[in-house]
């Protein structure tokens, strides 16, 4: 098979003003000599903040370079902010934050002159990037320790500097890659309330990639699920929760038995947990039939939860769909 090349690639999409979608990939690959890292991938994303779900290896990280113009598609491609991503100019750079996954920084930098070297090459003049560093610093959680060295950080002050660095020139979209990685606790909940704000409170657009379903679930409110370089899920989370909504949890407020045994009655698969909750499993994509059994039966209330795992019950599914269907 001839090998594809620049010149054999679709001609660019036209460029055009910001509208429903910070991303839109057409047909997107990448294969890194035999191996497929990119397959036929298509997506439209909305605004918003979006979690790019995938194992290790999944493709995530290629999805993001190439929408970055920092790897070339093998075929297809794709716009980010209404800008097709092989015209690399710099008025689309200046709209765009990166914070990769691996250590970027310049040995023997300041951290605040990191991040005000990095604001400069977003267009930004030497005041005002030096002035906004110290703000997005503060923003992050950094205190004097922008003044040290950053060789000499730990990981989780490296993760704030990188998301400083990213968010500095006042993008319209930030693309985080495993932003969390090495943080403990404390450091991942200050990291996780910021990203939630980014949209919510500046108008910042985010797409985190992590192998992390809790911090995806935690702060996004729409996911992509990669495996093996294919797009197997897009949805909001909300939806992909009531489409794949099978269990629920229930937390009788008394007479545990008898919800034990109408809800038996129904053929329903029903599981005690060590907790004291009841798991439920049945065929419909509704609570509606408990509430109707509940009223039925004269059952006292209860606190009912729908499906908390789907998320992580339609990761796992997506993933095993993708192993059995390799390219």
């Amino acid at each position: 098979m001839q090998a594809t090349t620049l010149s054999t690639l679709p001609p660019p999409l036209p460029e055009r003003a910001d509208g429903d979608f910070i991303i839109e990939a057409r047909g997107l690959g990448k294969t890194y000599g035999s191996q497929p890292a990119l397959v036929d991938f298509s997506v439209q994303v909305p605004p918003g903040t979006i979690g790019l779900l995938g194992p290790n290896g999944a493709g995530k990280s290629t999805f993001i370079k190439c929408l970055l113009n920092l790897e070339t598609p093998t075929t297809g491609t794709a716009r980010v902010l209404g800008r097709d991503i092989r015209a690399a100019n710099r008025a689309s750079r200046e709209r765009v934050g990166y914070s990769p996954e691996q250590d970027c920084h310049i040995a023997g930098m300041a951290g605040c002159e990191y991040v005000t070297y990095c604001g400069q090459l977003s267009g930004m003049p030497m005041r005002v990037a030096r002035q906004r560093t110290h703000e997005i610093l503060d923003l992050v959680g950094m205190g004097q320790e922008r003044y040290r060295p950053v060789d000499t950080y730990s990981t989780g002050m490296r993760q704030r500097v990188k998301l400083a660095q990213a968010l500095v020139h006042d993008p319209k979209v930030i693309f985080l890659d495993e932003p969390t990685n090495g943080l403990d606790p404390s450091g991942r909940e200050h990291i996780l309330k910021l990203i939630g704000s980014l949209w919510r409170d500046l108008g910042i657009s985010v797409v985190m990639s992590s192998h992390l379903l809790r911090d995806v679930e935690r702060v996004c409110d729409r996911v992509i699920i990669i495996g093996n370089g294919r797009l197997l899920e897009h949805d909001s989370i909300v939806a992909l929760k009531n489409r794949h909504r099978r269990i629920v949890e229930l937390a009788p407020a008394s007479e545990v038995e008898r919800f034990v045994t109408v809800l038996t009655s129904t053929g329903a698969k029903l599981t005690r947990l060590s907790n004291g909750k009841l798991r439920v499993e049945s065929e419909s994509d509704s609570i509606e039939w408990i509430l109707q059994l509940m009223r039925a039966h004269g059952l006292p209330p209860a606190e009912i939860v729908a499906n908390p795992d789907a998320l992580h019950e339609l990761f796992i599914q997506s993933i095993g769909t993708a192993h059995g269907s390799q390219p």
